[in-house]
């Protein structure tokens, strides 16, 4: 089976499991088509909540997520690694790999790597690899990376440091991270984190993103690796 015939077979299966809307995202002068669930709350699931308090996040497209897209659309991969925690559907790491990145989508749930497997190969970017990732359970072997990126993944207040351990874990000596997020009430506890793990805040942008009603100051975060 051809990469087309695989792809279009997984977006047509994605299509008959969930009730999905096309969302189209500007992003560097390009228009993106992307595709995802058409409601976070058809996805609640109450055994997955009751197990470990997992709610279906993934499936929005968050300003931060929009803000990041932009944010890495104008840097140069040139094959460069790069992981990306808690994909969603993919909006930032279709970009990622469109900028020339060798991309790695991870995220929580399977359904949100399929989806952000199918945005890609929807917009014509190089295939992303996906990886099922548990920040509370990091394998031992992860892969290091050169780019580690991250979007909105503070939103609950552990999220600070298991976001930081698994940066730690997984970002190459001389790497970089970058992690947008719009206030949420992890922030502190990841900045808390971060320096007794030989890591430090390297610069930070704070940028204004509107769109209708919304409005909100997405902050930019850059981390690298504390040097002694």
């Amino acid at each position: 089976m051809s990469r087309a015939d695989q792809f279009a077979s997984l977006e047509a299966s994605l299509q008959r499991r969930f009730r999905v809307v096309e969302t189209t995202v500007q992003v560097a002068g390009r228009s993106l088509s992307i595709l995802h669930p058409a409601s976070a709350e058809d996805l609640i699931n109450e055994i997955d909540f009751d197990r470990d308090e997992r709610l279906p996040y993934w499936a929005e497209l968050w300003p931060s997520s929009r803000t990041l897209a932009e944010w890495i659309s104008a840097t140069a991969g040139e094959g460069r690694s790069l992981l990306e925690l808690g994909c969603g559907a993919g909006l930032v790491s279709t970009c990622a790999s469109l900028a020339g990145f060798a991309v790695v989508a991870s995220d929580y749930y399977e359904d949100a790597l399929r989806f952000a497997q199918v945005n890609s190969w929807r917009n014509h970017a190089p295939a992303t690899r996906g990886l099922l990732l548990d920040w509370r359970q990091l394998p031992p072997d992860l892969e290091r990376f050169d780019v580690v990126i991250a979007s909105d993944v503070l939103y609950e207040k552990p999220y600070g440091r298991l976001v930081a351990l698994a940066i730690d874990a997984s970002l190459a000596e001389n790497g970089v991270a970058f992690v947008a997020d719009p206030g949420r009430v992890g922030r502190d506890d990841f900045l808390d984190a971060i320096a007794p793990l030989g890591l430090t805040v390297s610069g930070r942008k704070d940028l204004p993103f509107k769109d209708g009603a919304i409005k909100q100051t997405i902050t930019i975060f850059e981390v690298r690796r504390a040097r002694v």
